[in-house]
Parts: C-alpha cells; structure tokens; sequence
C-alpha cells in the first residue's frame, strides 16, 4: 500500500461483507418461502423480507464502489485522499440510514415503491453521503494526476448521485412515477454502474497483467461511449407496457439489443489484457474474479437480457421468473463479482500481506458462480414453463405456481450453495492462514507494484 489513506477502504469493505452476507441470507429465507409459504409469515412477512434482500444488495454493492475509489483514486492520482475523516463520516451516515430503513421494514415503515421503499429521511442521508462522497472523492482527484480510470470513475460516481436524486419525486401518477424510476433503477444498473465496473476492472487488469496503460485507456473509452449510448435509450425497454407511446417499443427494442455490445466488449479487454500481459502477479484469486466478472455479466446482462428485450417477446415473458433468472445472473456477474474482485485485490495491500487462502477464495468462486449460474438455468426454465401456462393458455397464477415447485425447490438448493460460497469468501479474505514464523525470517509481504 502506497498511501495511509487508502486504508479507509478497508472499513467500506468490512461494511459491505456484513451487508453481503445478510443480504444472501435473507435471499434463502425467500427462496424458502416460496416452497414453504407459511414460513414466517407473521413475523416476516415475503414482501418485508424482499426489501432487506434487494435494499442490502444495492447498499453493499454501493458500499464496495466507495471503498474501491477511496482505495484506487489515491494510488491512481498519486495523492493522499483529500479528507480521510470526511471518509468515516460518509460510511456512518450510510450505515446509520441502512439500518434505519431495516428497522423501520420491520415495522412496515417504507414509501412501498420496489427498490426505492426508503423513508424519506434515509434518502435525505443517502444524498448527503454522496455530496460527502463526491466532495472528497472530485478534490482529490483535481489536486492529483488525472487519468482515463479516475476519469470514467468519477463520470460514473456522479451520475450515481444525480440519478438518485428522481427517486425524491414519486408523482401521483403511475406512469410518470414508473418513468422517473427507471431513471434510478436502470440507467444506474445499464448506465452509470457500468462506467463503475469498466474504471474498477481498468484499474486490475493494469496491476495484475502489466499492460501498457495507453492500451487499457482505449479499450476503457470505448467501452464506456458503448454503455452511454446503448444503456440511456435501452431503458425504453421498461416503457413498453406503461401508458407510453407506442415509439418506445421500436426504441427499446433497438437500443436493448445493443446492450449486449459493451459486456462483450467487457469479455474480450479482459482477456486479451491477460493474454498480452507481461507480469505474473501473486494474486491469481483476484484475476479470476475479474475474468469472472466480465464473463457472468455477458451472460447475466448481456445474454440473458437480450433473450426477453424485444417488444414481442416481453409481452409474455414480463415479470415472469425469466426476469428473476435474468436479474439475478446479471447483478452477480457485474457487480458482486467486481465487488469481490477488488476486495480480494486490495485486502492484502491494506493489511501488508501476501494474498493468503487463495485456494478457498477461489473455490468460493466456483461454488458462488456454479450456484447462481444453476439458480439462473432453473428460473429460466420455470419462467418458460410459467410464460406458457399463464400468458398463453391462460391459467390462474396461483395454480401454475403449484406446478412449477419442483423448480422453486431447485432454485432454494442453488441458494444453499451461493451462502456456503459467500461464508467461504469471507473465511478466505478476513482469516489469515496459519504460517509458522522462524526466527530471524522476516514475514512475507505484499509485492511492490
């Protein structure tokens, strides 16, 4: 580690752990429900255990993306971060709101809208933060060196915040309320994350592959005027069936199914900056991660999304658990995996070791991405099944989910693998192997980069 402050990355991802293995946790109690109904229904009931689920999602993720620019930013900019303190205020704030709005789910207190059920003193908080965040983050990058991943790091970091702010203004009516939305939910997940992720997966093919820095700059802004282009228009997809006009269908249509373009773009920077780098790093856990990344993303956003994008085929298959199959490969391929990435790159900087428990990072991938890929086959197929009998032959929604239980059984054993690879995770990054220290031999320790 080449900077002090850069250590305050490492109480975001402490933070992000604890919310990514609640948050997992909770998607078991729902996977559950959905073969055992009853099953907490007083004391927690499905849609309450929805929103910590899919709230602690967003928040860890966000929380991994701050910690990544206060880790990354200074050793990209070669300075100090401008205020460390401001940094510990930031990260108070937001946990003191997530735990808020956990608190408050429990007690039915939310605004009810997917997502988006913050009460609105927590989304008050949560601007605050980013203003914190921004502040700190765009000083210190203005009084250091300027480079193409601090560049799109911060485009994408403000336009996190900006976004946000629609999800102040629920207008009364449906569609203008589900319009304004979208501007949060898509154009962060399809727009702005994805600036995030290219910056983020910029930075660790430069440290771990060696390769020329002009070469990733080239490969990091084309990527980025494909996700700009494609993801702003691609969020028509989401107006078809809303009350908009008719236009949106033939525009989310076209620009949905070019939004697999830069997740492919993804795949192969990622593997041709392997396939031309000059420097075997130690961290080989932290390479997988980042080759998984693209890879599941491709598929999770790039693919799957592509398979129920168009206008015809949406029709039917909207809101089936094609959406759930295609949801939850995407957010584990793009942001989970870049979570973990850089988490497993810079633990060992921020505590001067060697990457320790390689071997259990990486077969934590395996069981994580086997689990969630075989998640994503099992929904997909229940979702086909469901699309048939309730959109096309015309059946009761309660009686097709009766016949796709064998599915939901399947999906909750896949759920069972995702957490034991996430406990596995968290042993292998916060658990120090055992070494046998000798006299007079000075303790391993992370490589200079």
């Amino acid at each position: 580690m080449k900077y002090q402050s850069q250590k305050v990355a490492a109480y975001y991802f402490y933070c992000a752990m604890a919310l990514f293995a609640a948050q997992v946790t909770f998607g078991l109690v729902l996977g559950y429900i959905y073969v055992a109904p009853n099953f907490l229904s007083e004391l927690l009931p499905f849609n309450i255990a929805r929103m910590i689920h899919t709230n602690a999602l967003i928040v860890w993720l966000l929380l991994g993306f701050f910690g990544a620019a206060y880790y990354l930013v200074p050793e990209e900019s070669e300075t100090e971060l401008h205020s460390p303190k401001l940094a510990i205020l930031q990260l108070v704030l937001l946990m003191v709101g997530a735990s808020g709005a956990v608190v408050g789910y429990l007690f039915r207190v939310h605004e009810g809208r997917e997502f988006l059920e913050q009460p609105l003193w927590v989304k008050l908080g949560i601007v605050a933060a980013a203003l914190i965040f921004l502040y700190n983050i765009t000083l210190t990058v203005l009084k250091g060196r300027k480079t193409a991943i601090t560049n799109v790091l911060l485009l994408g970091l403000w336009g996190i915040a900006l976004f946000f702010l629609f999800a102040l203004y629920n207008p009364a009516n449906l569609t203008l309320d589900k319009i304004y939305w979208w501007y949060v939910v898509h154009i962060w997940v399809e727009g702005v994350w994805e600036l995030v992720m290219a910056s983020i997966l910029a930075f660790m093919m430069l440290k771990l592959t060696g390769v020329d820095r002009e070469v990733v700059d080239k490969w990091l802004y084309s990527i980025v005027a494909l996700a700009l282009f494609t993801g702003l228009l691609g969020t028509g997809h989401h107006y078809y069936w809303i009350g908009t006009p008719g236009y949106w269908q033939w525009i989310g249509s076209i620009f949905s199914a070019l939004e697999v373009a830069p997740f492919f773009a993804m795949v192969v920077f990622t593997f041709v900056m392997v396939w031309k780098g000059r420097r075997e790093h130690p961290n080989k856990a932290a390479l997988l991660w980042a080759l998984g990344c693209s890879t599941l993303a491709f598929f999770g956003a790039g693919v799957w999304g592509f398979m129920h994008t168009l206008a015809p085929i949406n029709y039917y298959t909207h809101g089936t658990q094609v959406t759930a199959a295609h949801g939850h490969l995407a957010f584990y391929g793009a942001y989970v995996c870049l979570n973990l990435a850089i988490i497993t790159y810079a633990m060992p900087h921020l505590k001067n070791r060697a990457p320790y428990n390689q071997v259990l990072n990486m077969v934590a991938f395996w069981l994580m991405s086997g689990g969630m890929a075989f998640m994503t086959f099992t929904l997909t197929f229940a979702g086909v099944v469901q699309t048939h009998l309730q959109r096309v032959n015309g059946e009761y929604f309660m009686d097709v989910q009766d016949q796709l239980a064998l599915f939901f059984w399947m999906r909750f054993g896949s759920g069972v693998a995702v957490v034991l690879g996430v406990l596995l995770f968290l042993y292998a990054v916060l658990m120090p192997r055992k070494e046998v220290v000798t006299p007079g031999v000075k303790t391993e320790t992370v490589p200079a980069e």
